[in-house]
C-alpha cells in the first residue's frame, strides 16, 4: 500500500487507487503526510482540521479523527502502526515506497547528483510523473490549502523549470513546447516559463510568435501589476529583435552542462577568468557580403604562416560584428584551439582595458593549437595590440568603427571597409526576417523600406522588428511612418541600444568636441558629396574630415570628394539644429 498526496489524496495498491472522500480524517491524513516521519504537533493538526474556528472539544475530536483514520487504514489494508501517538502530537511513518512526496524528493535529489544532463532529465521527468492532478483537491482543510499547498506547488514548478531548461540545452525545443505552453498559461505570473516558451519558439524559427508572446506577457504585467518584464526577459526580446543566435542554452545559470560549451559571444571580460572556447553558430538571416566573406575565410584558413590579423571597419550599424561572427563560424574547423569572442566595449560605451580583456582569453603557449579571436568593437589600436595572438597559424578578426591604420602599420593584416548592402541583399535580409509571403505581398513597399533604411543591416533589422511585433501593419504604412521622422523613428522603444540615433550618437561622442562640431557643420552642407574644403581650407578642417572618415561617419576621399550617407546626413542636420537651439537658449539676452 502507498499513499498518494501529489494530486487528490488517495490510497493505492498496484495500479488501483481509491480517492478518499472529503472529510476531517482526510484533512488529518494530508496534514500528517505533508510532514512524513516528523512529529506533527497537536496545535498544527487542530488548525488543519478547524483552522482558527476550533470547537471547545477540539482535542477530543482530534483523537476521534485518529481512530476513524486507523479504521480507514484497516479497511484498505494498511497494516502496521502507520500513525504513532508521540509526546506533543502524532507521527506518520512513510518512505519512498509508501508516499509519493518522499519518492518525488528522492528523485529530485538524485537528479541534482547525476553527472550528466540526460541522467538528470530522466530522473526529473520520473519525479514529475508522480503529480496526478490538482493538489489535495479532495481535502477540505483551508489551512493546508493556504499554508502548505503553495510550497508543494513551488517544488513541482522548480522541477519543471529545471527539466525544461535541460530540454532547451539539449536542443529539444519542439518537444518541450507542449509543456511550456501549458505551464505558461497555467502560471502566468511566473516569468521563467514565459521566457522559456519565448526562447523555444524563437529557436524553432517562430520569431513572430515569440515576439507576440513577449508583448502579451509585457501587456499583462503592465495591466495587472504596473511593472515591466524582468531583465532576463527583456534581454531575450532584444536578442530576438536583433536576430541574434542565442548560442547553446545553458542547463544551469552558473556553468554549461557536461559535454556542452558555453555561448560563444561573451560579455566584456572581468575577474571570472579565461573563457572556454565554444562553437560559433551561424548568424541568423545573414545575407550579402559574399566576396568579403569568402576572402576573409580564405585568409584565415590559408594565410601566411605567422599570426593573421583581419580588420573590419565601417560606419556604425553597418554589420561588422555579424560578418565577423559569420566568418568565424565558416573558419572555426581550422582552429583546433577554439574560437574566443570578446566585446571590448561595455554596454555603457566605456572601453574594456587590455588587462581586463586578457583575463577572458587563454594564455598563449608556444607550439599550442591554433586559436581564433574575434575582438569586437575595438576603440583604438593600443587597446587591441596586447591581445593579438602570437602562436603561428592563429588569427584575430578585429571589428571597429575606426580604420585602425596604426594597428595595420605595426602588425600588418587585411582591412575590409564595409559599405551598405546592395538592394538585392537588403531584400534578402527583409525576406529572411519577415518571411517571403509578407515581402512578396508588397514588393514595391519592401524596396522603398530598404531605401529609406539606407541599406544598413541595423536599420533593416529595426524596421523588420517593428513589423514583426505588429503583424497587421502593412509595409507601406510602416514606410510612411518612418519617413516622417528619420532617423529618430528607426528605434525600438523597449531598448535604446536598438536605436539609430543612439548608435550614431555613441560613435559621435567618442570624438573630441572639435570633430563633433565639424560633423554638425556637415549637416548644413548641401548634398551628400563633400569636397575636401567642405569645412574650409585650414589644416584643422582637413584633419577633422579625416577623423570623421576614420570614425566611419564619412566615406571615401581624398583625392576624390568625401561622401556622407543620407541617414548620417539627416542625423548631422538634426544635431546641428539641436545644437543651435541649445546655444540660443543659453545665450545672454
Amino acid at each position: 500500500m502507498r499513499f498518494q498526496l501529489l494530486g487528490p489524496l488517495s490510497i493505492a495498491e498496484g495500479h488501483d487507487a481509491v480517492v478518499l472522500k472529503p472529510s476531517k480524517p482526510s484533512s488529518l491524513l494530508a496534514a500528517l503526510l505533508i510532514h512524513p516521519d516528523s512529529v506533527v504537533s497537536t496545535g498544527y493538526l487542530l488548525r488543519a482540521l478547524w483552522d482558527e474556528d476550533q470547537p471547545a472539544t477540539a482535542r477530543a475530536a482530534l483523537q476521534s479523527c485518529v481512530l476513524r483514520l486507523r479504521r480507514l487504514f484497516t479497511k484498505y489494508g494498511v497494516t502496521g502502526n502507520a500513525i504513532e501517538a508521540v509526546p506533543g502530537g502524532y507521527r506518520m511513518n512513510a518512505d519512498a515506497d509508501t508516499l509519493d512526496l518522499v519518492r518525488f524528493r528522492v528523485l529530485v535529489r538524485e537528479a541534482h547528483a547525476a553527472g550528466d544532463a540526460e541522467g538528470e532529465l530522466y530522473r526529473l521527468k520520473e519525479a514529475l510523473t508522480l503529480w496526478q492532478g490538482p493538489l489535495l483537491a479532495n481535502v477540505p482543510s483551508q489551512m493546508l490549502h493556504r499554508d502548505e499547498v503553495p510550497g508543494l506547488t513551488e517544488e513541482r514548478l522548480r522541477t519543471l523549470e529545471r527539466a525544461c531548461d535541460i530540454e532547451l540545452a539539449l536542443g529539444r525545443c519542439r518537444q518541450v513546447l507542449v509543456d511550456l505552453w501549458e505551464a505558461a498559461r497555467q502560471h502566468p505570473g511566473r516569468e521563467r516559463f514565459a521566457e522559456q516558451l519565448i526562447e523555444a519558439l524563437y529557436r524553432t524559427g517562430r520569431q513572430a510568435e515569440a515576439l507576440s508572446e513577449y508583448r502579451a506577457v509585457k501587456g499583462r504585467l503592465k495591466e495587472e501589476l504596473g511593472i515591466d518584464p524582468g531583465p532576463s526577459l527583456q534581454r531575450l526580446e532584444l536578442s530576438i529583435l536583433r536576430g541574434d543566435d542565442l548560442g547553446p542554452s545553458a542547463v544551469d545559470r552558473t556553468a554549461p552542462p557536461a559535454g556542452r560549451a558555453a555561448p560563444a559571444l561573451m560579455p566584456p571580460p572581468g575577474p571570472q577568468g579565461p573563457a572556454a572556447p565554444a562553437p560559433v553558430p551561424p548568424v541568423p538571416s545573414f545575407t550579402g557580403r559574399s566576396a568579403e566573406r569568402a576572402a576573409i575565410t580564405a585568409r584565415l584558413t590559408s594565410g601566411p604562416p605567422g599570426p593573421t590579423v583581419v580588420v573590419l571597419s565601417g560606419a556604425p550599424g553597418i554589420g561588422k560584428t555579424a560578418l565577423a561572427l559569420q566568418t568565424a563560424h565558416d573558419a572555426q574547423d581550422s582552429f583546433p584551439g577554439g574560437v574566443f569572442v570578446v566585446s571590448l566595449t561595455r554596454q555603457d560605451g566605456s572601453s574594456v582595458t587590455p588587462a581586463e580583456a586578457l583575463e577572458g582569453l587563454p594564455l598563449p603557449a608556444a607550439g599550442g593549437p591554433r586559436t581564433l579571436l574575434v575582438l569586437d568593437d575595438v576603440t583604438s589600436a593600443d587597446q587591441v595590440r596586447p591581445l593579438l595572438p602570437s602562436v603561428a597559424g592563429s588569427a584575430a578578426i578585429v571589428t571597429s568603427r575606426r580604420g585602425l591604420a596604426g594597428l595595420v602599420a605595426t602588425h600588418g593584416g587585411s582591412v575590409y571597409r564595409l559599405g551598405t548592402l546592395e538592394p538585392a541583399e537588403s531584400h534578402q535580409l527583409l525576406t529572411a526576417a519577415l518571411g517571403s509571403e509578407r515581402v512578396d505581398a508588397e514588393p514595391a513597399a519592401a524596396q522603398e523600406l530598404a531605401r529609406i533604411c539606407g541599406h544598413f543591416p541595423l536599420t533593416l533589422r529595426i524596421a523588420a522588428a517593428r513589423l514583426l511585433t505588429r503583424p497587421g501593419l502593412r509595409i507601406e504604412d510602416c514606410v510612411a511612418w518612418l519617413a516622417d521622422d528619420l532617423p529618430a523613428r528607426l528605434s525600438l522603444a523597449d531598448d535604446p541600444r536598438m536605436s539609430v540615433p543612439h548608435v550614431f550618437g555613441r560613435a559621435l561622442h567618442r570624438l573630441d568636441p572639435r570633430c563633433q562640431q565639424a560633423f554638425r557643420q556637415l549637416g548644413e552642407h548641401e548634398g551628400l558629396l563633400l569636397p575636401s574644403h567642405a569645412l574650409g581650407d585650414s589644416a584643422d578642417a582637413e584633419e577633422a574630415l579625416e577623423q570623421l572618415a576614420d570614425a566611419g561617419l564619412l566615406e571615401e576621399g581624398p583625392p576624390g570628394p568625401y561622401r556622407i550617407h543620407h541617414l548620417l546626413k539627416i542625423y548631422a542636420r538634426r544635431q546641428a539644429r539641436e545644437w543651435n537651439q541649445s546655444q540660443a537658449a543659453t545665450a545672454p539676452h
